[in-house]
């Protein structure tokens, strides 16, 4: 079944799913196929707080960090792309002349991991699609720096360490993203249940562990 053919069934995916597929494809498992009401941890909730504390210092500071002498940032920015079936809500947005760059905040003391590489490349492509839809660009910047169509890179600000990692935005990863997209969808047409990941210290705060009972 091709990818628009997912899109036509209602099978819309978000961004946190490429995240956790990534991480753990069982949690994107258990989120669909076994409609199970996940549950709100503290972590969560801590998290949550910091997102909304670091948004507001955020507003306070120069961009000097993310090596820009000025630009227009915009926060908790809604994306969608109907071409790809996707969406998901961005922690910042950065606008200069020449650039539309994604930033994810996030409550860790460890550099940039693979799922939130990823993660942060599926919020690239949906600002892409956002601002470019048939080459014509949206305005979703307020001003006079309106972006043209380059989304080549972005950030993971980690909000414990004061910590900016850039991240580049490959072909080879935008790939990826679209593949793991058709997996997950492939995944929940078939409910078919995906090997647990092999990282056995991922499911210590996992709050499906309790659902895999071949890891415990």
């Amino acid at each position: 079944m091709m990818a628009d053919e997912y899109i036509a069934q209602g099978i819309e995916l978000t961004v946190t799913d490429i995240k956790q597929y990534v991480f753990c494809p069982r949690v994107v498992y258990f989120t669909y196929c076994m409609t199970l009401i996940r549950p709100t941890t503290t972590k969560m909730e801590l998290g949550k707080q910091s997102h909304t504390r670091e948004e507001n210092l955020q507003k306070r500071r120069t961009l000097v960090k993310y090596q820009l002498i000025k630009g227009e940032r915009r926060f908790n920015l809604r994306l969608k792309s109907e071409r790809l079936g996707l969406n998901g809500m961005l922690d910042m947005a950065i606008f200069t002349r020449r650039e539309a760059i994604p930033v994810e905040f996030k409550m860790s003391t460890k550099g940039p991991s693979l799922n939130h590489k990823y993660q942060l490349a599926a919020y690239a492509m949906l600002l892409e699609d956002e601002l470019f839809i048939r080459g014509k660009p949206r305005v979703i910047c307020r001003g006079p720096l309106k972006p043209r169509r380059y989304v080549r890179r972005g950030f993971i600000h980690y909000i414990p360490t004061r910590r900016v990692h850039e991240i580049e935005i490959t072909p080879n990863m935008k790939e990826y993203v679209k593949r793991i997209i058709t997996d997950i969808r492939e995944m929940v047409a078939n409910e078919s249940m995906p090997e647990a990941t092999r990282r056995k210290n991922r499911c210590r705060d996992c709050e499906f562990a309790r659902f895999c009972a071949d890891i415990i």
